[in-house]
């Protein structure tokens, strides 16, 4: 079955240093790390010490509102360090890498599994935060009756990944995956793939192909989930990404959690851009050492896109949700007179103050600068102009920033997550921080309504 969803919304943002489709294995990481912060709505318990031995796949910490869902080691080592910001905040839970054993869970064949006994191996192993859940993009209550999931293959971010290309060599697990996905919720299993090119994904079975047409966020899974059959209220729906179907495959070939991450190391300030095997957490400098990374400026490293990654330092780790590393230079050069249209515009724009619109196929090189500072938010329709979803964008970011619950409910703040206003923050003239309003917006209504 195949539904196709189009949009003329959205923008494609060409950058230059897009990896090179060349698979290459990451030097090996001597530490990896576990961030609570990767995991929306999450308050960790710790369930290890500094210094204690642990095998992969053992539990690291689990959630404080419920027990059972569990987060565990990608590898065997010790508990190196356990990293605390203000009020003791756990911040980083630092695994140094050895040999060790590896948790194993007894798999019965799929066809025989009940839904109860997939949904009891995915919380023992861990591989359950895997899994978000809509609304708020948290992770997933799994008491809760979820409509169906949702699997986004088409990456229409900036420098973004090619799924395709990703799980080439996993398509047997990554089928393995869905049919333990269809165990979990017969028939509800929705894939989102390019309609330009399906890849594999066309003879993926057991699914429902969306063939996605159109610029990014058509890529998002909010985008997604609207088109094709929206939330309603008191609903709830799944999140996974395409990497981790192939975990969940591999999980229950093997009996073990796998922790795999494919990276797309890209951007303007790397030499070979490249597609690197690794595991969940891994330091990035392992997975930039032979990237040719240019150190004679100052770089910004971006876990995910430019538009809504988030910073990490050089000697950081990689976050858990995430197949994009991300690094260019550090905005800290100012044009003199740069507000002047038409004059030494150097990045991509969606103003015809530039000219830069004449010439969409050009890789551009960008950096971090915000070319002006935050103002007056005015309507200009430019944010409608690039939000594909049937919701105001506008009106939505100032109920957020007043607080108005109904306002939000009417707007559809159940139907979005701050990376939707990833263009958004691009575009507007204003220079709002629009993703950490919504942010702010969802965790109001967490907070408040549930």
């Amino acid at each position: 079955m195949s539904t196709g969803i189009r949009t003329r919304r959205g923008a494609k943002i060409n950058l230059k240093g897009g990896a090179e489709k060349i698979l290459h294995i990451a030097v090996p990481s001597e530490t990896y790390a576990l961030k609570p912060d990767n995991f929306f709505g999450i308050v960790p318990r710790l369930m290890v010490k500094e210094g204690e031995k642990i095998a992969a796949g053992a539990p690291v910490f689990h959630a404080k509102h419920n027990p059972e869902i569990l987060f565990v080691s990608p590898i065997s080592g010790t508990i190196k360090e356990i990293r605390r910001g203000a009020k003791r905040k756990i911040l980083e839970i630092v695994v140094d890498a050895q040999n060790g054993d590896t948790v194993t869970h007894e798999i019965k064949p799929i066809n025989t599994l009940k839904r109860e006994e997939v949904l009891e191996t995915l919380l023992k192993s861990g591989a359950w935060a895997f899994f978000k859940q809509r609304p708020y993009g948290v992770v997933a209550d799994p008491e809760a009756d979820f409509k169906s999931v949702y699997i986004s293959a088409y990456a229409s971010g900036p420098l973004d990944v090619d799924f395709d290309f990703l799980l080439k060599n996993n398509k047997q697990d990554f089928q393995k995956g869905i049919a333990v996905l269809n165990q979990l919720l017969p028939g509800k299993v929705n894939l989102g793939v390019d309609a330009n090119f399906k890849g594999f994904f066309e003879n993926v079975e057991g699914v429902n192909l969306l063939s996605i047409s159109g610029a990014h966020p058509a890529g998002n899974v909010s985008f997604q989930i609207q088109k094709n059959d929206p939330i309603n209220v008191g609903e709830k729906v799944l999140e996974i990404r395409p990497e981790d179907v192939l975990n969940i495959g591999l999980l229950f070939s093997t009996g073990q959690y796998h922790a795999h991450r494919t990276i797309a190391v890209a951007g303007g300030s790397v030499g070979k851009p490249q597609y690197i095997t690794a595991k969940i957490g891994a330091e990035i400098s392992s997975l930039i050492k032979d990237c040719d990374i240019d150190n004679t400026i100052q770089n910004r490293f971006i876990n995910g896109n430019v538009l809504s990654g988030a910073t990490v330092a050089s000697n950081g780790y990689l976050d858990f949700y995430n197949n994009l590393l991300t690094v260019i230079p550090e905005g800290n050069d100012y044009r003199l007179f740069g507000w002047l249209p038409f004059v030494d515009n150097k990045i991509p724009s969606l103003s015809k103050t530039s000219f830069s619109w004449l010439f969409k196929n050009k890789g551009y090189e960008v950096n971090t600068n915000l070319n002006g500072e935050e103002r007056a938010l005015v309507v200009t329709g430019e944010m409608e102009k690039v939000f594909p979803m049937d919701i105001y964008p506008m009106q939505l970011l100032k109920a957020c920033m007043a607080g108005d619950i109904e306002k939000m409910e009417a707007l559809g703040i159940y139907e979005v997550v701050p990376e939707d206003f990833g263009l958004i923050d691009y575009v507007n003239t204003s220079k709002i921080e629009a993703q950490e309003i919504i942010r702010e917006g969802i965790e109001l209504m967490i907070k408040e309504v549930g």
